[in-house]
């Protein structure tokens, strides 16, 4: 499912709501969740799952092309852990 889709569906789902309302609070959800994780926080959704940051360390990678070793800088990235009732639903 993509972005649109989802604001498709839940434009559909709830009749009060217009597809530009739909598309605002989807982009505010992601645009908080986006915002918590940049600053360093843990995004939790009961039921669903919990968003993190997961510190990577500094590595030498390989070119794959040359074999030419490639430092590779320490970054922060996004992880995602799905909660019990999205693992079971999925899972059915």
């Amino acid at each position: 499912m993509t972005k649109s889709e989802l604001i498709e569906h839940l434009a559909a789902t709830a009749p009060m709501i217009t597809r530009r309302d739909a598309e605002v609070v989807v982009n505010t959800v992601l645009d908080a969740i986006g915002d918590a994780l940049a600053a360093g926080e843990h995004v939790e959704l009961r039921g669903f799952g919990s968003f993190s940051i997961k510190e990577r360390q500094a590595r030498v990678g390989r070119n794959p092309k040359t074999g030419a070793p490639v430092p590779v800088p320490a970054k922060r990235v996004p992880h995602f852990k799905p909660g019990k009732l999205l693992r079971e639903r999925v899972d059915r």
